[in-house]
């Protein structure tokens, strides 16, 4: 008997791991060819605008490091002298059972104070992070409504949800509104809430979130509003304490979210907002109650990238005087830069993914520029998106050099120079 229901379950199910050897995956699919090249590309040396890449010098435009502190010699020192003091292991265990210190909390505290909220919650990560803060935040009875464009870790912390969920059109408030009328319907069917979720500087196109527009919405309708910062957090408003202040509605944020993997140039995130919100999260996000804190050297390294963000406001200066050449210069060229308002700057050229590959291929080899790469299905089909992050340690010696590269790619492009049977000459 035991034979036979073994050679039953051989004939008809796939075992685990042959189901995962047949279906690769979207990018898995394309590893073979890109691995090291297009994908998991090894940029060497110190952190910069010139890096190495295959033992050849490259200018960099792929780094979120916007304001230039990876490399600062202070947030070097830092970072060196923490580590030296404290190890990576300190301290040890989870916040909530022996993982606290002093620094973590003065952290929170130098960061509510600069984004004005009455209190803020530091996170291990901001994907994990935003995840498991939807996830304390909301029940079945609630309902999300939030961006059709908001970042992947948005979209998981939503599909964890076991209520109901709606998207409305990106940045469309008209959108917004009707989804916020089924919401509005719903919950009050159901005694729940609405929690409202949307990004302040959206990554990919450098649109600002319409934040004030949507706080608004709530002389209208009743919800919180929940915004992920992460490209706005340094970058955007008088201070660099983000779009909220740019924008001037602050004050609406309910539960403001960014990470320090941007502008602080380090690992970890954090939540701000008022303090009885703060409380609830720090005793009721899985992410942070069930993960060993964040170790001391990355919280003693944060809180000197804060203390420079407030106190160097030539570092957010300069990087708005190269992004304001980078995309002046490109538009004056003729470049389709689409509505980026943010340092984020996306050039759009028309073309297939094979010569969208061919083109990357001619700018890191014969141009020494590397930039990252958006294709089909991120952007639509037969748009070849080139996504350009100015920092605020890039020279106008640089931009000058970047788009006179990209007025000659561009010219190859619409000359079919980048059709699969030429890929040779740039080999």
């Amino acid at each position: 008997m035991l034979i036979f229901a073994a050679a039953i379950y051989n004939n008809t199910f796939m075992d685990l791991f042959e189901k995962l050897q047949k279906n690769l995956g979207p990018l898995g699919t394309h590893g073979s060819e890109s691995h090291g090249y297009y994908m998991f590309p090894k940029l060497e040396g110190p952190i910069g605008p010139h890096m190495m890449f295959r033992g050849k010098e490259k200018l960099v435009w792929s780094l979120n490091n916007y304001l230039g502190l990876a490399n600062h010699p202070e947030v070097r020192k830092a970072d060196a002298d923490a580590a030296a003091e404290w190890g990576m292991a300190y301290p040890m265990g989870a916040r909530m059972m022996s993982g606290e210190s002093n620094n973590h909390e003065a952290l929170e505290n130098e960061l509510a104070d600069f984004v004005k909220k009455q209190a803020c919650i530091l996170l291990n990560f901001g994907y994990q992070g935003m995840v498991s803060a939807i996830d304390a935040l909301v029940d079945r009875h609630d309902v999300i409504v939030y961006d059709a464009e908001s970042h992947a870790c948005i979209v998981d912390g939503v599909r964890l949800h076991q209520g109901k969920r709606f998207v409305y059109r990106h940045n469309d408030m008209e959108s917004l509104e009707k989804q916020l009328e089924r919401a509005t319907k719903l919950t009050n069917e159901t005694g729940g809430a609405i929690l409202v979720i949307t990004e302040g500087v959206f990554g990919m196109s450098g649109a600002m979130g319409n934040i004030k527009e949507v706080v608004a919405l709530k002389q209208k309708y009743q919800f919180r509003l929940f915004v992920d910062d992460a490209h706005g957090f340094g970058t955007m408003g008088a201070t660099g304490a983000g779009t909220g202040e740019q924008q001037g509605c602050m004050d609406g944020i309910d539960v403001y979210f960014s990470t320090f993997a941007k502008s602080m140039a380090s690992i970890g995130a954090f939540i701000a907002g008022d303090k009885f919100i703060v409380d609830y999260l720090r005793y009721n996000m899985r992410s942070q109650i069930f993960a060993k804190s964040l170790p001391m050297p990355l919280v003693v390294g944060a809180r000197k990238r804060l203390e420079l963000l407030r106190t160097q406001p030539e570092l957010k200066a300069n990087l708005w005087k190269i992004t304001n050449a980078l995309q002046g210069g490109l538009r004056d060229n003729g470049f389709n830069i689409g509505i980026t308002t943010t340092p984020v700057t996306p050039v759009m050229l028309n073309g297939t993914i094979p010569e969208a590959t061919h083109l990357t291929l001619d700018l890191r080899e014969n141009f020494d520029i590397f930039c990252s790469i958006v294709v089909y299905p991120v952007v639509p089909k037969d748009v070849i998106m080139l996504r350009l992050i100015p920092t605020a340690v890039h020279t106008i010696e640089d931009v000058d050099r970047t788009i006179e590269a990209y007025s000659q790619i561009k010219g190859k492009l619409a000359a079919g120079e980048y059709k699969k049977d030429r890929i040779a000459s740039f080999a």
